[in-house]
């Protein structure tokens, strides 16, 4: 009589379970695009930051007018060249890079903020604060974003009472352009929360920390809003290249960050004039653009994917198991039907 060969597998061989925001970190060290596409925007964002620095070691500013110099040639002085009135055309796309990003992301997390607040209050209230607040967030849905965005642009702060010397400030018309794309740009990231928050009022912890006698902003700030960090973080992400996108529309159409701050959409706008005579004045700011709105689209992607619980697939079994074993650790997305 045979004796019954024994396993291989340990008695408790499952892999040892890992945290949540680990198991996203090793989802996205597999997304390529993603990580080339972080290490652009780190080194865009960098290279902005280091535009004083590059300004010393070129010893020249980038405000700095020098009409003999037209449209000069890329040498050791000026890298990429000077523009229509000799001024440094690396200098001014490297402080136009800090203004874009500025824009894209501070916009962003103003309508990540605004939009958690009025999603939060939505799900967890419910009844008419949530039918009100829902309806509300229709119609701007509803509003065309852009014409309304170039009309509220087209304003004269001056007739709303601001004094003159604020408005013609260099930094007014960045502070304008952040608050009116972040008084807009909310609803998505409203309603994620709100869908999200629904689903989470009712689970058991949170039933459990009301019967605790926990408070409505204790069981939000404690149950609630760790759980929709998720959603919020991947449509910021992806707000971010549209907010790019935007400003640089705006300011193309004059109407967008004002002379003399550089910004790649204005750089673009004055490039327009001189397309035949120059044509990088328009390439450069026309490509870090592009590269950037891309590059953010692809690492909202890469986001996606890691932090969705779904694609868990760090726990598939080492070759050898048997079928059976296997078949428990496959990807959930494969075993629903």
């Amino acid at each position: 009589m045979t004796q019954p060969q024994k396993s291989n597998i340990p008695p408790h061989s499952h892999p040892k379970s890992a945290s949540p925001w680990r198991l996203a970190a090793r989802r996205f060290s597999r997304h390529k695009l993603a990580w080339i596409s972080l290490l652009i925007l780190m080194l865009f964002a960098i290279a902005s930051l280091c535009a004083p620095l590059v300004a010393h070691f070129l010893g020249t500013d980038a405000q700095a007018v020098d009409l003999f110099s037209r449209y000069g040639a890329p040498g050791p002085d000026h890298p990429l060249g000077t523009d229509e009135l000799g001024r440094d055309v690396l200098l001014r796309l490297l402080y136009g890079g800090q203004v874009s990003l500025m824009v894209g992301v501070s916009s962003a997390l103003c309508a990540a903020v605004l939009g958690t607040i009025i999603g939060v209050i939505a799900g967890f209230r419910g009844g008419w604060i949530d039918g009100f607040l829902m309806r509300f967030t229709d119609g701007v849905i509803s509003l065309p974003l852009l014409p309304l965005l170039i009309v509220l642009a087209a304003i004269d702060p001056g007739k709303l009472g601001i004094p003159r010397d604020i408005i013609n400030g260099e930094s007014f018309s960045l502070y304008r352009i952040i608050l009116i794309i972040a008084l807009f740009g909310w609803t998505t990231v409203a309603r994620l929360v709100r869908a999200a928050t629904l689903a989470l009022r009712e689970r058991e912890f949170v039933m459990a920390a009301r019967a605790l006698g926990g408070g409505p902003v204790r069981i939000v700030m404690r149950h609630i809003l760790p759980n929709v960090v998720t959603p919020i973080i991947i449509a910021t992400t992806l707000a971010v290249g549209n907010v790019i996108l935007m400003e640089s529309v705006l300011s193309f159409l004059g109407l967008g960050i004002q002379p003399p701050v550089p910004s790649w959409g204005n750089m673009l706008t004055h490039a327009q004039e001189f397309i035949w005579d120059a044509p990088l004045l328009a390439l450069w700011p026309g490509l870090l653009i592009f590269m950037t709105v891309i590059a953010v689209n692809f690492l909202g992607d890469g986001l996606q994917d890691a932090l969705d619980p779904r694609a868990d697939t760090d726990k598939m079994p080492d070759a050898g198991q048997n079928d059976a074993q296997a078949a428990q650790w496959n990807d959930p997305r494969e075993t629903t039907s």
